[in-house]
């Protein structure tokens, strides 16, 4: 795409130079580390910020494309055209009703940090989250999970920006939470903040519990190579990594992918790995757990980008 002055001057007087890059490597911003460039790279760190940069790309007619943390993202090759925005709304509030603690933040924040706010106001239900290496926003969307616990359970209420510029708070069973998905999948909207509903909890109990997660994470989850994290769904019959184990297939490499040794559910960058060998490796995998076992498996991670 062809950058023109008049488009980045636009975006500079929105976010300020700052904040923007030119024909950025996206494996700069995942964290399997792969991906080709993005036209431009903006970063924004409010509503009115995003707001603006979505209707400067409705009016110039820009494809525009949203991205957390890129914890859980596999953007291609050929890389992104058009605008990547990065959500970096950080804002945070925390207040407390009786036995009930509220947490309002921004999209941007890493949702391992709310986890560590919610502890130091011993507020219980976001245990689970304190080895999610992805923001706020990114999780909502894929209703994020871990050690039996899920966003779904814990958010009161999102705000979003809708196709047509405006901002909407909806409502827990508005979002339609299901395994790893919500309406965010099925509506075009850019999740600016959520308010989380938490319970007054015993803080060494809680801190136990933190600990004990990031053990068993620590235990089970290969960490020592950049991934998008778990690679692939949890069937609803069957323990997905199980499958690829009993297929024998940790180990397989495809290029610079590989299957984990560690944990068969994780597809990892062994070094200088293309998305092209992600995809590769992943299809691979796929058709040889669907020729052992007849049963389909599904990406967890999200591909963007051509």
């Amino acid at each position: 795409m062809d950058i023109n002055d008049s488009i980045y001057k636009n975006i500079k007087k929105i976010v300020g130079e700052e904040n923007i890059l030119i024909n950025e490597p996206m494996k700069k911003h995942t964290s399997i580390k792969v991906g080709g460039n993005a036209d431009i790279f903006v970063k924004a760190n409010t509503i009115e910020k995003v707001k603006a940069i979505y209707s400067l790309s409705k009016k110039e007619n820009i494809k525009l494309s949203v991205l957390g943390n890129g914890t859980n993202v596999l953007v291609k090759d050929n890389g992104i055209r058009g605008i990547v925005l990065k959500i970096d709304i950080d804002e945070i509030d925390v207040r407390k009703e009786g036995n009930k603690i509220y947490i309002r933040a921004g999209a941007g924040v890493p949702i391992i940090k709310l986890s560590k706010i919610a502890y130091e106001n011993s507020a219980t239900g976001l245990e689970f989250a304190i080895g999610i290496p992805g923001t706020l926003g990114g999780a909502i969307k894929m209703n994020a999970g871990a050690y039996g616990s899920e966003m779904k359970n814990i958010v009161r209420n999102t705000t979003y920006l809708d196709n047509n510029g405006n901002t909407r708070k909806i409502t827990n069973l508005e979002q339609k939470f299901e395994y790893r998905s919500s309406i965010f999948f099925k509506i075009d909207g850019i999740i600016l903040e959520s308010e989380l509903e938490l319970e007054l909890g015993d803080k060494e109990k809680i801190e136990n519990k933190m600990k004990e997660n990031l053990i068993s994470r620590n235990e089970k989850q290969p960490l020592d190579k950049p991934s998008c994290g778990s690679t692939f769904k949890r069937g609803n019959d069957f323990i997905t990594a199980k499958l690829i184990d009993d297929c024998g297939l940790k180990g397989l490499c495809v290029g610079g992918a590989i299957v984990s040794t560690k944990h068969a559910g994780f597809v990892m960058n062994n070094g200088n790995a293309t998305a092209k060998d992600f995809i590769e490796l992943t299809n691979q995998v796929k058709n040889e757990v669907y020729d052992k076992f007849n049963k389909n498996i599904e990406l967890e991670v999200q591909i963007m980008g051509e």
